[in-house]
């Protein structure tokens, strides 16, 4: 099975191109599920439904979860419900945003 750790691991060298936080201290992760045949699912979100980068982020975090020792197949699923708010932040995040 593939460990869950690792891919937090790789999710956390994606970075948002606006924002200098990575994907997963940002909150844009929702969902993380993999099975013993190799396939992760990620369900995850945008900071804006419009977001201009969108594409290369979703590519990006596909490559990253594709990486991972183990990975067969990565399916990404996008979706705004619910919305993104800085709310999904972690503390590392506000403290480098400089919002705690």
């Amino acid at each position: 099975m593939i460990s869950e750790k690792n891919i937090v691991l790789a999710l956390k060298q994606v970075y948002d191109p606006e924002i200098p936080v990575n994907v997963y201290d940002l909150g844009l992760i929702y969902e993380i599920k993999s099975n013993e045949e190799g396939k992760v699912d990620v369900k995850m979100t945008l900071t804006a439904p419009n977001c201009p980068m969108a594409d290369q982020l979703l590519q990006d975090v596909f490559d990253a979860v594709s990486d991972v020792p183990g990975v067969k197949d990565v399916a990404l699923e996008l979706t705004f419900e619910p919305p993104w708010d800085k709310s999904r932040m972690s503390e590392e995040a506000l403290l480098e945003l400089g919002m705690l």
